[in-house]
């Protein structure tokens, strides 16, 4: 070895490399540099050259024995940033996730990240305040401002705009002149703590039950999992927040997963009732100077409790103690986007991972903790009847045959008669139909055209009171036309089918002097409009209640005694594996919210079928009966959790490439006796965003390593650039 090339190695050997994971698509780390006098370890969080920009990204690994070919084609690390590593837990867990999702690991990484560019110290913030005399020229913009800076505290900048009404200009134009000095806003207080003792209930003797195994769960502080099995208006919210007691007095965290994050005021004001605070909330309409906070509260341990949605499965916790699923059931849980994961199933991995207890509370479980609750994985914490001693609410199957409704309208003779009588003794009536919009279909009378999304395989939906036609699943709008588009007649598009608008606009006819309100995700914006229109059913401004499945859940109204549903049938349509399930759940809940104080309930279901096993299980409240038949047919037929199945999704904007790479798929599948392929077959939303769809399904033995199995397949598969292949292990949705 020559002199040079000694000094070459020597330099390499004695230079630090670190593997670096980076949130993008991809599923390897990269080799970094480490540069003098910066100590890196797992977990640290840094700023890395990837290309021509900048990215964050977490040291996955130390690199003990670097490659000394490529030690002069190596970056550099940026930066350290100044947060708290990510714990070796939840690299373990995005680890997890990848391979069992068949994910790109900085996919996964990248949910643990939420923050991009605004990780790290919070940026300080500027404030001015009054200090010298007004100027000579002092215009109305300027006067405004000076009197709300008149009472000579620091106020934000922004703020201070904001209130005077006036552009930044006017602020820094005052600045200039001396009236107004700019000073360092300090740093925002610490969330205050939970205090476990603040407000503790009277528990009936059976949720004492319930609480005290809720306690000892908490106090074990190891791995295990309990399934909260309690009817609607049992009080599993009460109960659960003892063992979140627990967990604050021991000085750990709390991570509580709800499916409509951006609905739950109402459990949020729960909270503050029992513990004096708030807790953190974690989810999509935080502006991202709070998610910035949230998460490094969270992160330093200074979060006691979080309520999030999906998402915040992935967050760096500092010392996570117990996680809560709560209506473990929901099918929002399951993400469809980017990571095909289910987070109630990705939570108990994180238990697992992090030895912690779990707690998935439901009225009605999934068949899937149903089967486990049975076999004893989870331990059962039953809550058989309702708080206070109310009943349960009387369930009738009203059926359509024999007592439809007038033609033209969709509310039975039988369902309107009650709805009256709900009124007419100053009770409160709910009409539940789980379709957004006016009328899920428009087609014209005179030669049958349909208004179809350009971009999907999907009908447009009306919604009269934005004026729009709409496309549910990619965000396409238009307006509607006068005349038709394919034959030109005018004013010939008729509306088909209801929608929850619709239903409004016939109750304005059927009942004019009640008062009416729409619940549904696109008629409310954000958390401030949901807890407004909760507040003002508990105030008893509203007599008649409309919406969809956002309001079936969690919440209390005391004056609620009538719920109504238009169409039980609806969530049989789709005929897929869980159709009865979702349905029988959904329906369950929303029943649920009919007489939950002293005021007796009923429930009325408008359906076709009333003899179908749905409809029979709701109408006897018999739900253990309902999971034992969908449990051993799921089982005669080897379908989970008695089997396994995994869906690969093949797309691409040139439908001749995505079914020559279907048929590849098909050609090339694997030959077992334990693994079956269904497929290809056009998916029923052949096209969704302007892009081809074929479905393949596979189904396999309960001990099958599938993932192994779809990598070997896919691995044999040759595909055009422009088709893209996505797997979901454990699919929910087969659009």
């Amino acid at each position: 070895m020559d002199h040079a090339t000694r000094q070459t190695s020597s330099s390499a050997s004695s230079t630090r490399v670190v593997d670096v994971l980076v949130p993008v698509a991809l599923n390897q780390t990269y080799s970094y540099r480490v540069p003098r006098g910066m100590d890196l370890e797992p977990g640290d969080v840094v700023c890395v050259p990837l290309g021509p920009r900048e990215v964050v990204a977490v040291v996955w690994a130390q690199n003990a024995n670097p490659d000394p070919r490529l030690h002069n084609r190596l970056k550099d690390v940026g930066e350290k940033l100044d947060v708290p590593p990510l714990k070796e837990e939840l690299r373990k867990l995005v680890d997890w996730v990848s391979t069992y999702t068949l994910s790109a690991r900085g996919m996964v990484l990248r949910m643990a990240l939420r923050m991009g560019e605004n990780l790290g110290p919070e940026r300080m913030r500027l404030g001015v305040r009054l200090v010298g005399e007004p100027p000579k020229r002092l215009t109305p913009a300027r006067r405004r401002l000076i009197e709300v800076l008149s009472d000579g505290l620091l106020h934000g900048k922004s703020d201070a705009a904001r209130e005077a009404g006036v552009s930044g200009g006017v602020v820094d134009g005052l600045v200039d002149e001396g009236t107004l000095a700019v000073e360092a806003m300090p740093p925002p207080l610490a969330p205050p703590a939970p205090d476990p003792s603040f407000a503790q209930p009277d528990f009936s003797p059976q949720q004492r039950t319930a609480v005290d195994a809720m306690r000892a769960l908490a106090a074990n502080g190891s791995f295990h999992v309990a399934l909260l099995d309690g009817v609607t208006g049992s009080g599993k919210t009460e109960v659960y927040f003892e063992a979140i007691a627990e967990i604050i007095r021991r000085n750990k965290q709390t991570l509580i997963l709800m499916p409509e994050i951006a609905l739950t005021g109402q459990f949020l004001d729960r909270f503050a009732q029992r513990f004096g605070v708030r807790p953190i909330e974690w989810h999509s309409e935080l502006t991202p100077r709070t998610r910035q906070r949230n998460w490094a509260a969270i992160s330093t341990g200074e979060a006691p409790v979080v309520v999030g949605a999906r998402s915040a499965l992935f967050l760096p916790y500092a010392d996570l103690g117990l996680i809560i699923v709560d209506e473990e059931h929901d099918q929002a849980y399951k993400q469809d986007e980017g990571a095909h994961y289910h987070a109630r199933d990705m939570a108990v991995v994180r238990a697992h991972i992090a030895k912690i207890p779990i707690v998935l509370a439901s009225a009605t479980p999934s068949v899937e903790t149903e089967v486990n609750a049975r076999k004893g994985r989870y331990q059962r914490v039953p809550l058989p009847s309702r708080f206070g001693g109310q009943h349960m609410p009387q369930i009738e199957a009203i059926d359509l045959r024999r007592a439809p409704p007038p033609r033209g309208r969709f509310i039975s003779p039988p369902l309107a008669e009650q709805i009256q009588f709900a009124i007419e003794k100053r009770e409160q009536a709910l009409l539940f139909l789980n379709r957004r919009g006016y009328a899920p279909l428009t087609l014209c009378r005179a030669c049958g055209h349909r208004f179809q999304c350009p971009q999907c395989t999907a009908w447009l939906v009306e919604h009269r009171l934005q004026g729009t036609l709409a496309c549910h699943h990619c965000g396409y709008t238009a307006k509607p036309p006068d005349t038709c588009p394919k034959c030109g007649a005018l004013h010939s598009l008729a509306a088909c089918g209801p929608g929850v608008e619709r239903v409004a606009e016939e109750v304005a006819k059927l009942f004019p002097a009640a008062r009416t309100a729409i619940m549904a995700s696109d008629t409310i914006r954000g958390p401030a409009e949901a807890e407004a229109l909760v507040g003002a059913m508990q105030r008893r401004e509203i007599d008649l209640l409309i919406g969809t499945q956002i309001m079936a859940k969690g919440h209390h109204f005391p004056w609620l005694t009538l719920v109504g549903v238009v169409d039980a049938d609806l969530g049989l349509a789709g005929g897929d594996l869980r159709a009865a399930e979702r349905t029988f759940q959904l329906l369950s809940q929303v029943a649920g919210r009919a007489g939950r104080a002293e005021r007796p309930g009923r429930v009325l279901l408008q359906t076709y079928m009333p003899e179908s096993g749905v409809m029979q299980a709701l109408a006897k409240l018999d739900r253990d009966a309902f999971l034992e038949a969908e449990a051993e047919a799921r089982k005669a037929h080897r379908m989970p959790p008695y089997g396994r199945l995994a869906a690969l999704i093949v797309s691409g904007p040139q439908l001749e490439n995505v079914a020559a790479t279907a048929r590849a798929l098909a050609r090339a599948a694997p030959r077992q006796d334990d693994v079956q392929i269904f497929g290809p077959a056009p998916a029923p939303l052949a096209m969704l965003r302007g892009l081809h769809r074929q479905r393949l399904l596979l189904k396999a033995s309960k001990d099958v390593n599938v993932q192994g199995v779809l990598r070997r397949w896919l691995g044999t598969v040759k595909r055009p650039s422009d088709v893209k292949v996505k797997v979901d292990i454990d699919p929910y949705s087969f659009l």
